[in-house]
């Protein structure tokens, strides 16, 4: 009996792999880059003391072809059993900078926020739909645990003593999302079949600029779904 059940949940895995699909996808910049702004961290000196060279802000990240880092890519209105994953996602301040600067992570799952730096950070969420919260972590308090219990859109948390220090959070009711890497690449694995909304989030293109393309998971393999984000040119 043991034998014929594990051989029924083999087959179960078996057929999911086979129709569910991979979405992959480099996202792309158009028009004219702006100025990188560097952030000044004299106010500060443990800040500074970690860094050797000039620190600049990370909302607008583009490689030698103009990829863009740091996108948030998920999908729209998926259907999934909402099981809450035991691992648990890390947002650390160390150099009094937020790393990850983009993340994503699922309602009900723990998040760990770490104070690396010796130092006194503050912990402002900007959510919506979730509770928002606001405390401090002195160099002497390292870890917070907090969770998010809705679904909501990209938004951002940051440092009220140092102005600098931002990162956007999105949550999601499924796994299905990924954040693009320093050439604009991104994966999204194990997709069920069916027809779906991609949307592509940058932070300098607000929630107002959020790019869409339709898609379809047919069969396993690769499916390619690419953005770019146009820069519309200021009228003379």
């Amino acid at each position: 009996m043991r034998e014929r059940y594990s051989m029924m949940i083999s087959i179960v895995i078996l057929i999911s792999s086979v129709i569910a699909g991979t979405i992959t996808g480099q996202i792309n910049y158009q028009g004219k880059l702006p100025k990188k702004k560097s952030i000044k961290m004299e106010a500060d000196p443990i800040c500074g003391s970690y860094h050797d060279k000039d620190i600049f802000r990370e909302s607008f990240i583009v490689d030698e072809n103009n990829n863009l880092a740091n996108v948030m890519v998920w999908l729209e209105r998926v259907n999934y059993d909402n099981s809450i994953p035991k691992d648990t996602i890390e947002l650390d301040q160390i150099g009094c900078m937020y790393k990850p600067h983009v993340m994503g992570i699922m309602k009900g799952q723990a998040l760990l926020i770490k104070n690396s730096d010796p130092t006194l950070h503050n912990i402002h969420s900007y959510s919506n739909n979730n509770h928002s919260f606001n405390f401090a972590m002195p160099k002497v308090v390292k870890e917070k645990v907090i969770s998010f219990n809705q679904s909501e859109d990209p938004f951002y948390i940051k440092c009220d003593v140092h102005p600098w220090m931002k990162s956007w959070i999105a949550v999601f009711d499924h796994p299905f999302f990924a954040v693009t890497d320093k050439h604009g690449n991104y994966s999204i694995e194990n997709v069920p079949k069916g027809e779906y909304t991609v949307l592509a989030f940058q932070e300098k293109f607000k929630i107002a600029g959020i790019l869409r393309n339709q898609i379809s998971v047919s069969e396993s393999g690769s499916i390619e779904s690419d953005f770019t984000f146009i820069r519309k040119q200021k009228k003379k």
